[in-house]
């Protein structure tokens, strides 16, 4: 094993397939979170407890870090003051250590897609809450880039699901495995890009292991767009049997909102499900070689993730 050390913020998804890869490629990972476990962590790597708002507990946690990776966040309705506190914590961690930081990131900042596949050219004009704080956090990472308080890169994902992903496998692969119908956000014919969460976190790792990457944000490569529609009737033809869906509209989410602030802050975004919501990631696959994981296979695995998770 090298004796490189990466430290991961977060341990969901994101935190366990970056883990994961870069435990394949022989470096040292340690994973941070509040309570110090996960049954999420891959075998292998160093679970750590530590505070991500608290500078002192961050500096002690990356000292001695080649690269440190972004992927802890806040609740949907905690975002507002948290998160860029959050963000800039770990920020000031890895430029004390000398470390590169990796962030992921999605693609809040740049708006509504107006008929147009987003490019890492694509320029921000968020419009929502949440949009406007990933915007002012992206500004602020490469602005650190810029001068020369540490070594950044980010990895920009769509919206994403997978084995390790509770979010996809409450709303998705589980119902889908009871014969239930599945719940999906807004319109259900309109092509949107998916990503892997497993690609995404190989993504992670490859920035944090190629210095090509610093510098600037990718797009994971992620399967071409598939409407709602067409990605429930893969699911059917993996099962063998009809899928069910149809689409929750903002007056079913404000209805549930009432007991649940993470759905109601989840409304603002229902323009991703409303029209195209494209994402191109050819960059990436051109620059470092990487190819998405099939749609097919990525459900396939996912399935047979939920399936366990089941007892089935």
């Amino acid at each position: 094993m090298s004796a490189e050390l990466h430290v991961i913020f977060g341990t969901g998804p994101l935190g366990h397939w970056t883990a994961k890869t870069l435990l394949a490629l022989g470096r040292r990972v340690r994973m941070v979170n509040r309570s110090g476990t996960s049954a999420a962590a891959p075998a292998g790597a160093e679970l750590a407890q530590g505070d991500a708002y608290d500078q002192t507990s961050v500096r002690q946690l990356t000292a001695g870090a080649t690269a440190v990776y972004q992927c802890a966040q806040p609740p949907y309705h905690q975002w507002e003051g948290n998160f860029p506190r959050l963000q800039q914590r770990i920020l000031e961690g890895a430029a004390a250590a000398g470390a590169k930081l990796i962030v992921a990131e999605n693609l809040y900042a740049y708006g509504e897609p107006a008929g147009k596949a987003f490019t890492e050219q694509t320029p921000y004009a968020a419009h929502t809450k949440k949009g406007r704080i990933r915007q002012a956090m992206t500004e602020a990472l490469f602005a650190a880039h810029r001068r020369g308080d540490l070594r950044v890169a980010s990895a920009r994902g769509s919206d994403f699901f997978g084995p390790h992903d509770q979010i996809s496998h409450q709303m998705i692969f589980q119902p889908a495995l009871r014969g239930r119908r599945l719940t999906m956000l807004g319109r259900l014919d309109q092509p949107h890009t998916f990503t892997y969460v497993a690609d995404f976190g190989r993504a992670l790792a490859t920035l944090g292991t190629d210095d090509r990457g610093l510098g600037r944000p990718w797009h994971v490569p992620s399967a071409p767009p598939v409407t709602q529609a067409q990605l429930a009737a893969l699911l059917a033809e993996l099962l063998g049997r009809p899928v069910r869906a149809s689409g929750a509209g903002a007056l079913l989410l404000r209805l549930v909102d009432l007991a649940s602030p993470a759905v109601a802050e989840s409304v603002e975004m229902l323009y991703e499900w409303s029209q195209p919501f494209v994402m191109d990631s050819r960059d990436f696959s051109q620059t470092f070689g990487s190819q998405p994981t099939p749609l097919r296979d990525a459900l396939g695995e996912s399935l047979a993730w939920s399936r366990a998770q089941l007892g089935r």
